[in-house]
């Protein structure tokens, strides 16, 4: 079966390329194979999956005269890449006078599988409203082809409906499975609805003995959606701790710690992945220079970072490492170097803002006609105030 992820993303760019996005639960499939046939039931009936539920099932049997159309239809449903026929078997089924509601319940039953197979999730929905409507399958099928079709609306963003069906589940089928309140809790994420969906979330966690790190994922990107950096940590500390190796959780702490505004535990969780000698991308290298940045008295480190990177060709000398490595040498009182990065980084800025503070250091540094020069560039590439250099191309 296809598996579907949400159109939806919702965390900040940076915070979404830690996580990998957010967790996306597959839509059910329920077996038909082995349901009841018209009456006619396999060697086993199979296991309730929802024994606590309020709704009654129904003793609707399939029609004599629909048998053999029903009995076509399993056969279709039964073979491989045979999604095609059945959908069309089940459509001539639904319309045929002679079948009764179970009879086409199960239609609308195997006909959604069949559509959701083709990725065709309109006529997946409309099939699988028909087979809730109908009213006439076990609970097992009944409730399957429910939660099925939360899901698919709620994929699809038709989150007033489809939350109404996942309560509507949740409240007959009396589930306090943690998969179906998982199920709710992205149901809310997707929503944005984080702090409704942080207790559910919670409750499935705790329900489980061995929850998934997916689960746990989810819950941090709904305490950072939540605003609540601190309760964040925590997770994302545990997650760390659980796998010490695993880059990506690591990853996943730092950016945790930024939201929090932790940047040293966010610097030294980075400068242990670079000892290890796992920083080997761009952003990692971008990551840790930028966190340090974002500390006081920390130039060295970003040049020692910057240049390190640069080496290693996992940062290219691009506008923004070039600024940041101008920027660092320049409050570390190194102007020489800060003026080369400077140079270095002008010509590739997207506006002369960067030749005018050129200008100015070449001004402070008793440098007028490199000042000059880099002040008539400022203004053919474009500033704000196009006074400024003219005030340093007047100099005499």
């Amino acid at each position: 079966m296809k598996h579907r992820t949400p159109k939806k993303t919702l965390l900040s760019l940076m915070l979404l390329a830690a996580f990998g996005g957010a967790v996306v639960a597959d839509a059910v499939a329920y077996d038909a194979r082995s349901a009841d046939r018209g009456g006619r039931k396999n060697s086993s009936k199979p296991e309730a999956r929802y024994p606590d539920a309020t709704r009654e099932e129904p003793k609707a049997k399939g029609s004599s005269k629909a048998q053999g159309k029903l009995s076509k239809l399993f056969k279709a449903y039964e073979k491989e890449d045979n999604e095609a026929e059945t959908l069309t078997l089940a459509k001539e089924l639904l319309a045929d006078s002679n079948a009764n509601e179970y009879d086409k319940a199960m239609a609308a039953q195997l006909g959604a599988q069949a559509a959701y197979n083709l990725d065709d999730m309109p006529t997946a929905k409309q099939l699988l409203q028909q087979a809730v409507d109908l009213n006439a399958l076990d609970n097992n099928g009944h409730y399957q082809s429910l939660l099925m079709l939360a899901q698919l609306q709620l994929q699809d963003e038709e989150f007033e409906p489809g939350m109404a069906n996942l309560d509507r589940y949740l409240a007959e089928t009396k589930s306090s499975k943690p998969e179906d309140l998982i199920q709710k809790g992205q149901a809310l994420y997707q929503m944005e609805k984080f702090n409704d969906a942080i207790p559910v979330l919670e409750k499935a966690i705790a329900a489980t003995p061995e929850p998934k790190d997916s689960w746990y994922s989810l819950l941090l990107a709904s305490l950072i959606g939540a605003d609540r950096p601190a309760d964040a940590v925590k997770i994302a500390e545990q997650m760390a701790a659980k796998a010490p190796g695993d880059k990506k959780t690591q990853l996943n702490l730092v950016a945790t710690y930024q939201q929090a505004d932790q940047f040293d535990k966010a610097a030294a969780t980075l400068e242990k992945l670079r000892a290890a000698g796992q920083l080997t991308e761009e952003k990692e290298y971008r990551q840790l220079y930028v966190t340090y940045a974002n500390m006081d008295g920390k130039e060295k480190e970003v040049i020692s970072v910057v240049n390190e990177g640069l080496q290693k060709g996992a940062l290219k000398p691009d506008y923004q490492t070039q600024l940041a490595l101008a920027q660092a040498y320049y409050y570390s009182e190194q102007i020489p170097q800060a003026i080369d990065a400077w140079q270095k980084a002008a010509p590739l800025a997207p506006n002369g803002d960067t030749y005018l503070n050129l200008a100015r250091v070449f001004w402070q540094e008793g440098r007028i006609p490199e000042a000059k020069t880099a002040a008539r560039a400022a203004l053919e590439k474009g500033i704000k105030k196009p006074e400024d250099a003219k005030k340093i191309i007047a100099l005499p």
